[in-house]
């Protein structure tokens, strides 16, 4: 039986992990959406719009390994670009096919013409223009092996001739290889550190989303040291827990003082796993040591007096049996002092939950701390919901919390929520979404509802562009065009056939919470 490229493409993605293709259909990507329909293997989630499906596999790539989105020619594929540039930032491993128009009608400015190789140069770490089936298959095993061995977007530009050409012999790989190096530094380093650690009493840890696989080791290093704990907007949920005895929260733009302080007050400071985009909340006095797997960020946000190339887990691992036990905790208890007033200055916002059709954004997020399951996902919007996240949001179990935290992008909580609810819909996934950030991609709520990806979705409906009026403001502007007309979600909602509740009183706020986080499919809950 004879086999096109597509039918190719469609094995090699299903060897290298792929579970879904995120894509809108059309023109020159329908061999590659026919070969998906006849292998039966993937699942296409057919989204309305290809941003959203750019989110929904990045989501499903930082939480699996791997995701895929695709796009047809011209405007379908350039929509994919916002949501790769947020995957690439984040580090997550997404395929992107951008199929384009026929090979023999490229260099003529015709229809629906671009030119992905440039396009998504700045976006990727690999990407490649197809000009035969070979090169289609060639192409393809390389971007996938970019994608998993670089952590990053990789592009396919995919012809819809070349996508529907017949071929045979595969000179490639036809799986991929997740390689799992241990990375650490050199004995010599690894003393050093230890030395400097040892040498010097206030000692402060600023653990990043590279601690993710190394929250035991890290927090035996706390131990052992008596140091202060602080943390990343994305290393946080793996750390801020109200029984963390070292814990003193997030610095940087949505930090508290006892973050910022720690780092301040400290010796030395021990950066481990974050690239952390804040140079100003850094301090420029004590010494600061810096470890990653990426040499190539080692020093570039602060004054780091050593930097060292590991990864977080087994440079622990090698570090700890050369810690000597540090018996003060002079430094530590003073920091926890304070972010433990911090922490009370916070719950005030909560026990006075709002006046009169006026709720605290504050109490809703307490809540929803509250409420949610101890292994829940959440995704959260940029903006002032990303602020109600970083102070109130904590760690369970096996809790995980994510956003576009690199990139800064407005509407990525619901896609984002789309792809970890389709990878994991026994798991509870709550969306922090503001109101400007829901409406920017809309339509997508008809994926949601199209698959009934069991998502809630909390709408924090303060009529305005939130964030952006208190930055306007703090700069001397007008506020001027940041306020919004909404529809009624709940009407909306209802017309999506997705259930909704809403709170306009502080009274109804655990009640709409609990009927949403309830009920079994998707849910939105709007907040007044």
């Amino acid at each position: 039986m004879s086999r096109n490229v597509s039918d190719h493409l469609v094995e090699m993605l299903v060897e290298a992990g792929v579970k879904r293709v995120y894509a809108v259909t059309g023109d020159s990507l329908n061999p590659v959406n026919d070969a998906v329909r006849r292998d039966g293997r993937l699942k296409w989630i057919h989204v309305r719009h290809e941003e959203a499906g750019a989110y929904a596999a990045s989501m499903e790539a930082e939480l699996n390994g791997i995701g895929c989105c695709m796009g047809s020619s011209g405007p379908g594929h350039i929509h994919l670009v916002n949501g790769l540039y947020d995957a690439n930032r984040a580090g997550n491993p997404v395929i992107a096919i951008a199929s384009t128009i026929h090979t023999d009608k490229m260099g003529l400015d015709n229809f629906q013409e671009t030119k992905p190789e440039l396009l998504f140069q700045d976006c990727s770490k690999y990407v490649f223009q197809a000009g035969t089936a070979k090169q289609a298959i060639n192409g393809l095993q390389t971007a996938i092996q970019h994608a998993i061995g670089m952590k990053g977007v990789a592009v396919l530009g995919l012809p819809g001739d070349v996508a529907a050409a017949e071929i045979e012999q595969v000179n490639t790989a036809n799986n991929n290889f997740y390689t799992q190096p241990r990375i650490i530094p050199s004995e010599k380093h690894i003393l050093e550190l230890a030395s400097i650690i040892n040498s010097n009493e206030k000692v402060m840890l600023f653990c990043g989303h590279g601690c993710r696989n190394a929250v035991d080791e890290v927090m035996q290093l706390a131990e052992a040291l008596k140091a202060p704990l602080g943390y990343s907007f994305r290393g946080k949920i793996f750390f801020e827990r109200k029984d963390n005895p070292y814990a003193v929260g997030l610095n940087g733009l949505l930090g508290n003082k006892s973050g910022f302080e720690a780092m301040h007050q400290a010796d030395v400071l021990l950066m481990l796993g974050t690239d952390f985009p804040y140079s100003e909340f850094l301090p420029e006095k004590c010494k600061i040591i810096q470890i990653d797997t990426k040499p190539e960020r080692l020093g570039r946000r602060a004054k780091v007096d050593h930097g060292y190339c590991g990864d977080i887990k087994s440079t622990l691992k090698e570090l700890l049996p050369l810690v000597e036990v540090k018996t003060t905790t002079d430094f530590l208890d003073k920091m926890r002092k304070m972010h433990q007033e911090v922490e009370a200055d916070y719950d005030s916002y909560v026990s006075k939950k709002g006046a009169e059709k006026e709720i605290h954004p504050e109490y809703v997020a307490a809540l929803v701390d509250k409420l949610a399951t101890d292994d829940a996902i959440f995704t959260v919007d940029t903006g002032m919901s990303a602020v109600w996240a970083a102070r109130y949001l904590k760690a369970g179990t096996n809790r995980y919390l994510t956003g576009s935290f690199n990139h800064g992008s407005m509407a990525n909580a619901m896609p984002m929520a789309m792809g970890a609810g389709l990878s994991y819909p026994d798991r509870q996934v709550i969306a922090f979404c503001g109101d400007g950030g829901i409406a920017m991609l809309l339509g997508d709520l008809m994926t949601i509802s199209q698959y009934q990806i069991p998502v809630k979705i909390i709408i924090f409906n303060n009529g305005t562009l939130g964030m952006v009026k208190l930055e306007m403001r703090v700069e001397g502007y007008m506020d001027w065009q940041t306020d919004m007309v909404n529809p009624d979600f709940v009407k909306l909602a209802e017309s999506m056939n997705i259930a909704a509740w809403e709170a306009k009183e502080s009274k109804d706020v655990e009640e709409a919470l609990m009927n949403g986080f309830n009920h079994k499919g998707p849910a939105i809950i709007n907040i007044f």
